[in-house]
């Protein structure tokens, strides 16, 4: 059929199963789409072979924005356009001052990094108001794992797997590209 592949869906009730289950279809080399949680599993990326992410380096170049500007924005504001003398500290150079605005340095870039990895991660993951979701079994989002596997050419071999890994349901299902 044209337009779709099929793939198998195994449920899970129990984390410590789902990541043994993971595994084990990896070590009989099935391609697994994609895993369905109810909660962040703590060292599933890593048993799934994922690449780090890079995250953390965006998060970084983004608070060094965040700094750039509130160096540049206290230094306009404070120094430049309207200098005033504050608890008797001069406001002739940015340099004598840069102790006080430490504070605000600090809350500009964690503001920046803050912010713009939320849009980052929102982006990258390809989530927008009002999407569709795509989430293929309610029950994931309460206290079920679910495997979603490529559907090879013998899949009675795959099934049994998965049985044997301790799912509590496999079905094979005609996905929609």
């Amino acid at each position: 059929m044209e337009g779709s592949s099929k793939v198998i869906h195994a449920i899970y009730t129990d984390d410590d199963v789902l990541m043994a289950a993971v595994k084990k279809v990896r070590a009989e080399r099935y391609h697994i789409e994609e895993i369905y949680t109810p909660f962040p599993v703590h060292g599933l990326d890593k048993v799934m072979g994922l690449a780090p992410t890079r995250l953390a380096i965006t998060s970084f170049l983004y608070g060094l924005v965040g700094l750039v500007v509130s160096i540049v924005m206290i230094n306009y504001m404070m120094i430049e356009d309207w200098p005033q003398n504050i608890g008797g500290k001069p406001s002739f150079s940015y340099l004598e001052n840069m102790p006080a605005f430490v504070p605000i340095m600090f809350e500009l870039t964690v503001f920046f990094a803050a912010h713009l990895m939320v849009i980052t991660f929102y982006l990258r993951s390809r989530l927008w108001p009002f999407k569709e979701a795509e989430n293929p079994d309610i029950r994931t989002t309460d206290d079920h794992f679910l495997i979603e596997i490529s559907a090879g050419t013998n899949v009675d071999e795959q099934f049994d797997i998965l049985r044997n890994t301790g799912a509590v349901e496999v079905t094979l299902i005609d996905k929609a590209h």
